[in-house]
C-alpha cells in the first residue's frame, strides 16, 4: 500500500512538472515579452555610466579618450531638433573629437566651465539592453557661475559589454530654442 502511494505522488510530480514546461511565459506587466529583467546591479551600472559621462564631458580628460570609451566601439552621439538629426558623431575616434568640441585637444572646448547635471534617469530593459532618458541642466553659461538652463533630454541606447555597460547611442535632444554647442565663457565682446 505504501508502494502504491509513493508512486501515485511520483506521477503527480511528474504530471505537473511537464506541465509547469507546456504554459507559455508571461511577461509581467510593464514589461514586454522576451525582454529580461534588469538587476539592480544593472540599473546601479547604467546610472554610474551616466554619471561618468557628465564628469567625461565637463572635463575632457584623455583628450576626449576617456569620453569615447563610454561607447561601445561603433556607439555614436547626435544631436536633434524637432525630429531631424543635425550633427552624428560615430566610433571612438569621432567621439574623442566631438568630447574637443572640434578642437585639437581639451584646451579649446567651447563648453569649458559648464557644469552638466542630468537629472531624472528613467532606464527601462529592451530586447538588446536597455534604454533610458535623462533630462540636461547646465550650469555656468556664458562664464556666469550661476547662470542655469535646461538643456532638453538625452535619449540613450545601453548594451552590456564585457567591459559592462555602454552607450550604442545617446541622442541629445535639444530643448526650443537652445543653442546648438553652450558656452562655457563670456561671449566676445563685439566692441560696444
Amino acid at each position: 500500500m505504501q508502494t502504491v502511494r509513493m508512486m501515485a505522488r511520483s506521477s503527480v510530480v511528474a504530471v505537473a512538472a511537464m506541465a509547469s514546461l507546456l504554459v507559455p511565459v508571461v511577461a509581467t506587466p510593464g514589461q514586454r515579452a522576451g525582454v529580461s529583467a534588469l538587476t539592480s546591479q544593472d540599473y546601479i551600472d547604467i546610472q554610474q555610466l551616466v554619471s561618468k559621462y557628465a564628469y567625461a564631458i565637463d572635463e575632457c580628460t584623455n583628450k576626449g579618450y576617456d569620453y569615447a570609451d563610454l561607447y561601445v566601439p561603433d556607439g555614436s552621439f547626435s544631436t536633434s531638433r524637432n525630429g531631424k538629426v543635425s550633427n552624428r558623431f560615430e566610433g571612438r575616434e569621432r567621439l574623442a573629437e566631438a568630447a574637443r568640441g572640434g578642437m585639437p585637444d581639451c584646451k579649446g572646448v567651447p563648453w569649458a566651465g559648464i557644469v552638466h547635471m542630468l537629472v531624472n534617469h528613467v532606464i527601462e530593459p529592451s530586447l538588446d539592453g536597455a534604454t533610458g532618458k535623462v533630462y540636461l541642466i547646465a550650469i555656468g553659461l556664458d562664464g556666469v557661475p550661476g547662470k542655469v538652463e535646461a538643456q532638453g533630454r538625452y535619449e540613450d541606447v545601453y548594451v552590456k559589454t564585457p567591459q559592462g555597460w555602454r552607450f550604442k547611442s545617446r541622442v541629445h535632444v535639444l530643448a526650443a530654442g537652445q543653442q546648438e554647442v553652450s558656452r562655457g565663457s563670456r561671449p566676445a565682446s563685439d566692441g560696444k
